[in-house]
């Protein structure tokens, strides 16, 4: 925690981990920059595909940190902070879920299918409430979730839902660089 006792910020990649370029890995500097603290869950080499590994690797990060947290999760990693957040007992203030992956339906050509994602562990998506607040971003043309799909996954989360229009996946090739707006909802956690 830094002073004025704000929660840490744990950024949640998804399978393509940290990228320079990518508006999590922009938003953990600017949020350095202004004095708070933010850890990025790191890659792991072994077994990076099975949600199982992804989880552990989430709950070591955060079990380490004293105080509360506001997760930061985009993609993949909005499904292993979900599946986390189930078993966990660490402090959390709140999860910034961007652009949901939907494990739980088949995905565009050259993605894992669905039996493969099944068997590493990933589906079915828990649908339970979430212990803490939450908002999820959902975009009206993302490839790898359906919006109403997202819309009802926050639902079932207990999460508000963003409408954040024709944003694709909310990565880089869509054009989010710099996502001024993910500054905003962190804030608001």
């Amino acid at each position: 925690m830094t002073s004025g006792n704000q929660p840490t910020v744990v950024i949640v990649p998804g399978f393509r981990d940290h990228m320079p370029e990518h508006w999590q890995s922009l938003l953990a500097e600017r949020l350095q920059q202004q004095g708070r603290a933010v850890r990025i869950v790191p890659q792991i080499d072994h077994d990076k595909r099975l949600r199982r590994a992804r989880v552990e690797n989430l709950e070591r990060v955060v079990s380490g940190i004293p105080g509360p947290v506001i997760l930061v999760a985009h993609s993949v990693g909005c499904l292993i902070t979900v599946h986390w957040a189930q078993e966990t007992k660490c402090a959390v203030q709140g999860a910034l879920l961007a652009a949901p992956a939907d494990f739980d339906n088949p995905l565009p050509p050259g993605y894992t299918d669905p039996p493969t994602l099944a068997k590493e562990g990933w589906t079915p998506i828990p649908r339970r409430p979430l212990k803490f607040p939450s908002i999820v971003v959902a975009s009206r043309n993302d490839p790898l979730g359906k919006f109403e799909r997202i819309q009802e996954l926050a639902q079932a989360w207990g999460s508000r839902c963003i409408d954040a229009g024709e944003v694709g996946h909310l990565g880089p090739v869509d054009g989010f660089g710099t996502w001024p707006l993910a500054e905003e909802l962190v804030q608001q956690l």
